[in-house]
C-alpha cells in the first residue's frame, strides 16, 4: 500500500499554483448545482481550478486524468434564533449594508483528496509539500469566478450632483413653507408631497402602476413650467444628504449642494425638521424588503408550496426574474425536456463539452435542465436540519432553489444588457435565447429545439390596380396589438370614467377596488393581426406610381409551440412609454386554423417586378429646390446640396448646411442619389430612435419607410414588430412556393392548448417583476424566482407572453 504523502508527491506535476488571472471555481460544481454545503462537498481540480460535486468529480478524473483535488465542505453552525437582523441601507444583496437575509452561518473544512481511490490528506498540515500549500492558500484567498462573473447583488448607483443645482433660479413670490401640515395645492393629498425649489409650490408625486401614490401634480407642474428640482417634504432633516431631491429633466434622484440655501429661501429651517417620509430609495428598499409575492401575484391567496421533479425554483441573482420566468416555461415544454434532460445525461454532456464546461451553452443548458427537472434540489428547507431536536413542524414552506449563474454568464456573453444586473425585457431575452440555441445547432437544424417555436408569416398586399404581392418572413413569436375598442365591458368603463371624474373634481383618489380596466378577448387581438390594413404611399410597379394598398397577414406554418406577445407597452405623446392597463381574456384552448395564409389564389395576378430606369425610381427622395438653390448660391455643388436637403428631410437651409459641412468628406458624397442617396437617413433621427430602445437597422428601415418623420417611424415600428432591413414594404412579388428555410419548419393543425404564462408587474419592461405560471400535472403552478406553489387564482388575463402547445388531432 503506497503512502498517501508519497502518492501526492508523485503527482505534484499535476498541481498548479493559480495566477491572479486564473478563474477559480470554488462555490458551485461546473456541471451540477452541488456546492460546498452539499452532502459530498465540492472538489476543486488543482490543475484546472474547476469545481465538481461528489457525483461528477470522477467523470473529470476519467476525462482529464487530473488526480489532485482540494475538498471543501461547509457545515451549518447553530446560531441563536433571536439573532437580530441588520436593517439594510443599500439596495443590495451579499454586500456590506445590503440585505442580511438571516442566512445561517457555516463552518468550512478543507482536505486534499487523491483520485481515483479518494485518498484523503488533512489541510492545513506542515507535512504537505510547499507547492500544494501555496496552491491551496491561493485558491482559498482568491475571489471565486462565480462571484466575479455575477455577484448575487444589485446596488443602486450613487446619486450625482444635479446640473441644475448651482444656478437654480428661485422666484420671490412671498411663499413661506410651514414646518408641518402640508397639503397638495391641487388636491387633498397629504403624503408623498414635493416642494418645487423654484417657486415653492407643494404638489403630490406620481401615481403608481397599481393606482396608489399621488395624482401626478408635481410632474405636471414641471411640464407646464420647466422648473427642474423638487425636494420631498418629510425627508428633510439636519442631515441634508438624506433629503430626497429629484431632477425632472435628468429624470433621477440627485444631490443639491445648495439645498440649505434653497430651503432657506422659502423660510425652511432644516435643522428643526423631523423625518416623516421615506425617500424614494428607502421606499424602494421597503417595498423589496416587504415584498409579498402571495399578495401581489395571487391576490392574497394562501399558496401551497410544491416540491419534487419539475418544481425547482431559481434564485434571483439580482433583477434576473425575467430570465427565471422565461426558462421555467421553456423547460416545461416537451421538446426541451427531451433534448436537455431525458435524452442527455450530465455525464454525456460533460464528455462532449470543451475543456472548460462553464463556457459551453449545451453543457450549461443540460446542467440547468437537470437542476430544474430532476427534483434533486427541490426539497423543503428545514429550520434546524442539523439540530437533533428538530422536528417535522420546523420545516419551512419554501425551498432554496438553484442559482443559474453559469447559464446566465454563457447566454449573456454576447449581449451587454443581459450581462448587466439591470432588469430586462422577458421577450427580448426569450428571442436572444432562441437565437443562441439556433447558433449552437448550426449545421444540425434537425436537432435544434428552437425550431419548434419557429413559423412563417406572409403578408398579402393588394394594390389598387387589383394585383397582389406576397412577402414572407420567419419569426419565433406572434406579436399582437390589443384593440381597446374591442373591450367587452364598455358600460362598466363608462361608469368608471364618470366616477373617476367626480372623485378628481372632489380632490379624492380612486381606490384600487374601484378601478375598472378594459377587458379585451384574445380573439379580437388575433383578428387585429389578420384584418386588412391600409398602406399609404405604396409604390405600385403596375401603376408605376404611389397609391393606397391593403395589407393583410397570415401564417404559412403552425409551430409546435406558439408564443403570443401582448403589446402592452405603447408610446404616448412626447415619446413617453406607457403600459396599457388592460385585461386580455385568454381561453385554455385556441384555434388559429383560419389564420393560415393561402398564398397566391387562382385568378390573382402578381405585381410585376420593377424595371430600373424605366420610370423615376419609386423610393428616390426628392429635394426641396428652394433649399437647394440657396445652398448652391453659396458655392456648393448642386448634387451635394440635393443630398443635404434630402438627408435633413427638407427641414430648412440651416439644417442642410450643417449636414453638408459635416459630410463633405464622406466617401459616397459624389455618388448619384439613385445609387447612394436612397439608403441614407439623418443619423440624429436614428440616434433618437435608438434612445427609445429600437435596433439601428429597424430604426433606419422605419425612417426610410416614413420619409424621415420620427413620429411616423415610431408608429411604423410598432405596426411592424417583425421588421428588419430585409423587410421591404414596397417589395413587389414573392412566389407561393415555400422557401428552403420555410420548408423544414414544423407544421400541423391550428388547435393549441395554453401551457404557460409570463406575467409582468411594473410600469416598464426595464423595471418591475416577472413571474411564470405553468400548467403541470393537471393544475396551474406559480414560479416566482425560488418560490414554487400551487396557483390559486391564476392571472390568465394579465399575461405578457403566452405559451401554447399544439394539440395533435
Amino acid at each position: 500500500m503506497i503512502n498517501p504523502m508519497d502518492l501526492l508527491r508523485s503527482n505534484l506535476s499535476r498541481v498548479r499554483i493559480p495566477e491572479p488571472t486564473n478563474r477559480i471555481y470554488k462555490q458551485e460544481c461546473c456541471i451540477s448545482f452541488d456546492t460546498p454545503r452539499s452532502e459530498g462537498g465540492l472538489f476543486v481540480d488543482m490543475n484546472t481550478f474547476l469545481a465538481f460535486g461528489k457525483d461528477c468529480v470522477g467523470w473529470n478524473y476519467d476525462k482529464t486524468g487530473n488526480p489532485v483535488y482540494l475538498h471543501i465542505k461547509q457545515t451549518k453552525v447553530l446560531v441563536p434564533e433571536d439573532r437580530p437582523s441588520k436593517k439594510p441601507t443599500l439596495m443590495a444583496i451579499g454586500v456590506d449594508g445590503g440585505f442580511d437575509n438571516n442566512e445561517p452561518e457555516y463552518e468550512e473544512t478543507h482536505s486534499i483528496v487523491l483520485l481515483p481511490d479518494y485518498v484523503t490528506l488533512p489541510f492545513p498540515s506542515v507535512e504537505l509539500p510547499e507547492k500544494v500549500r501555496l496552491a491551496v492558500d491561493a485558491i482559498l484567498l482568491a475571489e471565486g469566478a462565480e462571484r466575479k462573473e455575477q455577484l448575487a447583488a444589485w446596488t443602486a448607483e450613487k446619486k450625482q450632483v444635479s446640473a441644475y443645482a448651482m444656478n437654480l433660479q428661485q422666484i420671490d413670490n412671498g411663499i413661506v413653507v410651514p414646518s408641518s401640515g402640508w397639503k397638495c395645492s391641487k388636491c387633498d393629498k397629504r403624503e408623498n408631497l414635493w416642494l418645487n425649489l423654484t417657486d415653492g409650490t407643494i404638489l403630490c408625486g406620481r401615481k403608481n402602476w397599481d393606482g396608489t401614490g399621488g395624482n401626478n401634480h408635481a410632474i405636471e407642474h414641471y411640464k407646464e413650467t420647466c422648473y427642474p428640482l423638487a425636494v420631498k417634504l418629510g425627508t428633510i432633516t439636519a442631515d441634508l444628504e438624506g433629503a430626497d431631491v429629484f431632477s425632472y429633466p435628468e429624470d433621477d434622484s440627485v444631490l443639491d449642494p445648495l439645498l440649505a440655501q434653497h430651503l432657506a429661501f422659502f423660510g425652511i429651517d432644516f435643522s428643526s425638521l423631523q423625518k416623516t417620509e421615506m425617500t424614494t430609495a428607502e421606499r424602494e428598499l421597503d417595498q423589496n424588503t416587504n415584498f409579498d409575492w402571495n399578495r401581489i401575484q395571487e391576490s392574497g391567496q394562501e399558496v401551497e408550496p410544491i416540491f419534487g421533479p419539475g418544481y425547482t425554483g431559481l434564485v434571483n441573482l439580482g433583477n434576473s426574474c425575467y430570465m427565471a420566468a422565461t426558462m421555467q416555461v421553456v423547460f416545461s415544454t416537451h421538446i426541451y425536456f427531451i433534448r436537455y434532460y431525458k435524452n442527455r445525461s450530465l455525464k454525456l454532456a460533460f464528455e462532449k463539452a470543451p475543456a472548460d464546461p462553464t463556457v459551453d451553452l449545451n453543457m450549461q443548458l443540460t446542467k440547468l435542465a437537470h437542476g430544474l427537472l430532476s427534483g434533486k434540489y427541490s426539497v423543503p428547507v428545514a429550520e434546524g436540519k442539523d439540530d437533533p431536536n428538530a422536528t417535522a413542524t420546523t420545516t419551512k414552506s419554501k425551498q432554496e432553489g438553484i442559482p443559474p449563474r453559469m447559464f446566465k454568464a454563457v447566454i449573456a456573453a454576447s449581449h451587454p444588457e443581459f450581462s448587466s444586473m439591470r432588469q430586462q425585457d422577458a421577450l427580448e431575452f426569450f428571442l436572444h435565447f432562441l437565437d443562441q440555441v439556433e447558433r449552437a445547432h448550426a449545421g444540425k437544424p434537425e436537432a435544434d429545439p428552437a425550431r419548434s417555436f419557429k413559423f412563417g408569416i406572409e403578408d398579402r398586399i393588394l394594390c389598387s390596380s387589383g394585383k397582389v404581392a406576397y412577402n414572407r418572413r420567419l419569426d419565433y413569436i406572434l406579436s399582437l396589438n390589443i384593440p381597446l375598442h374591442a373591450a367587452i365591458n364598455k358600460e362598466e368603463l363608462e361608469a368608471f370614467q364618470k366616477l373617476k371624474a367626480e372623485k378628481i373634481s372632489e380632490g379624492k383618489e380612486v381606490s384600487s377596488d374601484e378601478i375598472v380596466r378594459p377587458r379585451v378577448p384574445l380573439e379580437a387581438c388575433l383578428a387585429s393581426f389578420s384584418s386588412p390594413e391600409e398602406i399609404q404611399d405604396f409604390y405600385s410597379t403596375a401603376l408605376k406610381a404611389k397609391t393606397t394598398a391593403v395589407k393583410s397577414g397570415g401564417l404559412t406554418s403552425f409551430p409546435d409551440y406558439l408564443v403570443l406577445h401582448m403589446r402592452k407597452f405603447v408610446m404616448e405623446v412626447g415619446w413617453v412609454p406607457k403600459k396599457l392597463d388592460v385585461y386580455v381574456d385568454v381561453p385554455d384552448i385556441i384555434d388559429i386554423s383560419h389564420m393560415r395564409s393561402k398564398g397566391l389564389q387562382p385568378g390573382e395576378e402578381l405585381l410585376p417586378e420593377g424595371v430600373p430606369g424605366e420610370e423615376e425610381e419609386p423610393n428616390k427622395p426628392v429635394a426641396d429646390e428652394s433649399i437647394v438653390s440657396q445652398l448652391v448660391s453659396m458655392g456648393f455643388s448642386h448634387l451635394h446640396c440635393q443630398k443635404a436637403a434630402i438627408n435633413t428631410s427638407n427641414t430648412g437651409v440651416e439644417e442642410a448646411m450643417n449636414w453638408l459641412l459635416s459630410h463633405m468628406d464622406d466617401p459616397d458624397i459624389d455618388a448619384p442619389i439613385s445609387e447612394g442617396g436612397q439608403n441614407v437617413v439623418d443619423q440624429s433621427k436614428v440616434d433618437m430612435l435608438l434612445s427609445f430602445g429600437f435596433q439601428e437597422d429597424v430604426a433606419r428601415t422605419a425612417l426610410k419607410a416614413s420619409g424621415g418623420d420620427i413620429e411616423k417611424a415610431t408608429d411604423w415600428i410598432f405596426n411592424n414588430p417583425d421588421a428588419s432591413v430585409s423587410t421591404d414594404m414596397d417589395a413587389t412579388t414573392s412566389e407561393n412556393a415555400p422557401t428552403a428555410a420555410d420548408a423544414g419548419l414544423p407544421d400541423g393543425g391550428g388547435k393549441y392548448r395554453l401551457i404557460g404564462i409570463v406575467s409582468h408587474i411594473g410600469t416598464s419592461t426595464q423595471c418591475g417583476h416577472y413571474v411564470a405560471h405553468i400548467f403541470k400535472d393537471g393544475r396551474w403552478v406559480i414560479f416566482n424566482d425560488d418560490k414554487v406553489g400551487a396557483s390559486v387564482n391564476t392571472p390568465k388575463d394579465m399575461g405578457y407572453l403566452y405559451f401554447f402547445e399544439r394539440l395533435n388531432s
